[in-house]
């Protein structure tokens, strides 16, 4: 069989690969070929015409809507997160081998009718996966949007960092008007080392006036594609201007895709046709989406905001201790995943509008997020024999993923051993967020790890917190699995793990007797 995949995850960075890696390896393991279409952050070689001709099945293991999908309409396909392909890419090939077998007989030339766009009627053994389901469709548009916005976040965030640094947090709030504003004004003074921290500040400000229209332009354009990326800009940046912020930037942005879908689906003269989608579209879309975002919708999402910003504020002592543990909860959960995703853009928020609860918040979510990949470096350290090779050997890259506030770099292990790794990083990771709390370190810069711990407030508490939520989840992880290790494995516990794998096709004779 040839088969062919698309990897995609909002980061673009960690999951796609380790994804695509999986899927490679499973397919050779099962006498199969597959070519795979990275959609990451470096941008992704398009599958040849040829290679698309020539498939017989397509998995999509993605956590962002899939970019052309329309290739693959001929196609059986098989859709899941890209996690799944992580941790589960034998059977997804077997789904797809099933789904190819089930699928009608095609010849390339008339195939395109026969299964449009992986809706899996037609193959019986697609039947399984969540990709149609409409929760996996919201969070595939929300995640598409936030993997568009996080190159802002990381370049903004430690341009605006280093502007602190190098200018003094007094940067943005003299009462007249902030002080990098006035040094620029004044002409760029290049002996000056506040000229230069205003210079970064004023670059890495306009880098953040990007992030909510941004959100809600590509959560619109997963819905709905490019017609639908005018009105979920202008949605986006009508919430920054009623202060609606990043809640008002997702409504807008599921307001205008949803729009868009709709109108797309009128009957036009075929002499609008033409101009629907550079004309007609936008033009439509965008007044309605402003007229809601002025009208109904961004005045009470801004109380709302005003009204959670001032909640935060608030707290103090136990409250805040809680939230941190809260939140390193959820640092930890997925690493990386939507809920990973969710506490951290509450935190990146708060930068919008510094407060210095905000700021501790900020210092609490990067700490705990550190924890997992951490942990599992030194889990693999201190007791190698509970670790493979392949363990090992991602446990020492583990070091330098962790301390730049790499999450991702702890997911081979949770993929491998869930039920033990996942809970253990999260009691370490609440213990870190709940820590850095009390201890009051705070942070301006939303990415680095321990590369901008000399821009923090309170470096030393933030680091205690890091090291002691490694630690603790550390010796959890180590706990649970030698307690997994005390039953000890016999030839019968590990025969059925031989044949699961059907064998290459360079041994003909052993799958006949292996059909049962």
């Amino acid at each position: 069989m040839k088969i062919v995949a698309v990897t995609a995850c909002p980061t673009g960075i960690a999951h796609t690969y380790m994804a695509a890696e999986a899927l490679e390896a499973a397919a050779e393991e099962s006498g199969h070929s597959v070519t795979v279409e990275t959609q990451g952050s470096a941008g992704s070689t398009p599958l040849t015409e040829a290679q698309l001709a020539e498939a017989d099945a397509a998995i999509f293991a993605a956590d962002v809507e899939v970019r052309d999908k329309d290739r693959f309409a001929h196609l059986p396909t098989i859709s899941v997160g890209v996690k799944k392909a992580i941790s589960g890419a034998p059977g997804l090939i077997a789904q797809a081998e099933e789904a190819a077998a089930a699928a009608p007989a095609r010849e390339v030339a008339g195939a395109t009718s026969a299964a449009p766009s992986g809706t899996p009627a037609t193959p019986a053994g697609a039947k399984a996966p969540a990709g149609p389901g409409a929760a996996s469709k919201v969070r595939a548009w929300l995640m598409t949007g936030v993997s568009f916005v996080i190159p802002f976040v990381a370049a903004g965030g430690l341009l605006i960092a280093l502007g602190f640094a190098l200018g003094g947090y007094q940067i943005n709030l003299p009462e007249d008007a902030p002080l990098y504003e006035t040094i620029l004004s004044g002409g760029f003074d290049a002996g000056s080392l506040t000229a230069w921290g205003a210079l970064a500040f004023g670059i890495g400000s306009a880098a953040f006036n990007f992030l909510v229209p941004v959100l809600s332009g590509y959560i619109a354009y997963a819905m709905a594609d490019r017609p639908a990326l005018v009105p979920g800009f202008v949605g986006g940046a009508i919430a920054m201007t009623t202060d609606a912020g990043f809640l008002g930037g997702l409504v807008s942005g599921f307001v205008a895709g949803g729009l868009v879908m709709w109108i797309k689906t009128w009957r036009v003269p075929r002499t609008l046709a033409g101009i629907m989608p550079v004309v007609v579209i936008p033009l439509l879309s965008s007044a309605v989406v402003g007229l809601l975002m002025y009208v109904v919708v961004g005045r009470p999402i801004a109380a709302a905001t005003d009204a959670l910003t001032s909640w935060l504020n608030g707290l103090s002592g136990t409250n805040a201790v809680l939230l941190g543990l809260l939140l390193g909860l959820m640092m930890c959960f997925d690493m990386g995943g939507p809920v990973n995703k969710a506490a951290y853009t509450f935190a990146v928020a708060g930068l919008t509008t510094p407060s210095a609860t905000a700021l501790t918040i900020m210092a609490a979510v990067m700490a705990a997020g550190m924890v997992p990949p951490l942990a599992m470096a030194l889990a693999t350290a201190v007791r190698r024999s509970l670790f493979s090779d392949v363990e090992r050997a991602n446990g020492r890259a583990a070091w330098l993923l962790g301390a730049s506030f790499i999450s991702e770099g702890a997911i081979p292990f949770a993929a491998a051993d869930p039920f033990r790794v996942i809970p253990s990083v999260m009691v370490g990771g609440a213990v870190t967020g709940a820590l850095s709390m009390t201890f009051g370190a705070t942070l301006r810069a939303p990415h680095g790890g321990v590369f901008v711990v000399p821009l923090m407030g309170n470096p030393l508490g933030f680091l205690v917190a890091v090291v002691a939520g490694t630690v603790v989840a550390a010796a959890l992880v180590l706990v649970l699995k030698s307690l997994g290790r005390r039953r000890p494995e016999s030839p019968a516990d590990a025969a059925p793990d031989a044949p699961v794998e059907r064998a290459p096709a360079s041994t003909p004779a052993t799958p006949a007797g292996a059909t049962a």
